[in-house]
């Protein structure tokens, strides 16, 4: 069994996201992390690397112990979320922290349990992180097949920005911020929280499924930074960017991605040009 992964922010920047891969014995878990880019103006525990990249740090590092005591997935994910909260009210050294400003992240976490005559697989998906099984043909079978809603309202916005000519991108990021910071409250706010939060109001509203997969599946996960390959951009479907992510590499695409980013930097069809990207691909053999 081999995992490649790779995860880099535009330019060099700093990288809010995070893969964790842990083994033990015929099982692996394969953690993706996209943390929520801060709409802050400022950060209270990490005025260096920033907020959201200390809380995916964090919370892999929590995880690492958490999925050793063999707890379930949903009581893992409890028991280091809480840890990390212990640990950003320390640091915060009592500092009022507005909600908004509390960081918040995308997880998909993949167990994979390899038994005689098929692979076991089991996932916990909070956010819009992507996670696909490859069948030795290379069909492909989307195994969170969720569409973040909330995206269309950041499209519509950024589309009305554009009819009414505001091409700045500090000024269109001033005009989006109020609409941002509303919708991180809520999430915060939320009774079941749909992402990973820093402190839940209640349990985690996790997509969690259980699959019996034939021995020669592979498994390719990734953020929606490195999903843009897709959607938005439409280089490529699904199946072509399995295809090539096995042929060519990881690193060959998120090549591409950057390559593509550049050329269209003075397009618009985000909040950000370009994201952090990340992707894993696991197999077999």
């Amino acid at each position: 069994m081999t995992t490649q992964h790779i995860s880099r922010a535009p330019d060099g920047g700093i990288n809010e996201d995070l893969i964790a891969v842990f083994a033990s014995g015929a099982t692996t878990d394969l953690l993706v992390l996209d943390g929520a880019s801060s709409v802050a103006d400022t950060n209270y525990v990490d005025k260096r690397q920033g907020d959201v990249a200390w809380f995916v740090q964090a919370f892999a590092a929590e995880m690492e112990g958490a999925i050793a005591a063999n707890l379930s997935q949903g009581a893992a994910v409890r028991k280091a979320v809480d840890a990390v909260h212990r640990r950003y009210r320390a640091q915060a050294g009592g500092a009022a922290v507005p909600l908004y400003a509390h960081p918040l992240a995308a997880l998909t976490w993949i167990r994979i349990l390899r038994m005689d005559d098929h692979l076991a697989l089991a996932l916990y998906c909070l956010g819009d992180c992507k996670a696909f099984a490859v069948d030795g043909a290379g069909a492909v079978l989307d195994l969170d097949p969720y569409v973040n809603p909330y995206e269309a309202v950041v499209q519509e916005a950024i589309a009305a920005l554009d009819l009414a000519e505001v091409n700045d991108p500090s000024i269109k990021r001033a005009r989006l911020l109020p609409m941002l910071r509303a919708r991180r409250e809520a999430q915060h706010g939320a009774p079941e929280p749909g992402a990973l939060c820093l402190a839940p109001q209640g349990e985690f509203k996790a997509r969690e499924y259980a699959l019996r997969l034939p021995l020669d599946t592979a498994v390719l996960a990734m953020t929606d930074g490195f999903y843009r390959l897709v959607d938005p951009y439409g280089l490529y479907a699904i199946e072509e960017l399995a295809q090539r992510c096995r042929s060519l590499g990881l690193a060959a695409l998120l090549d591409e991605l950057r390559e593509h980013e550049a050329a269209r930097a003075h397009a618009a069809l985000a909040v950000k040009s370009a994201d952090d990207a990340s992707a894993l691909l696991w197999r077999t053999h």
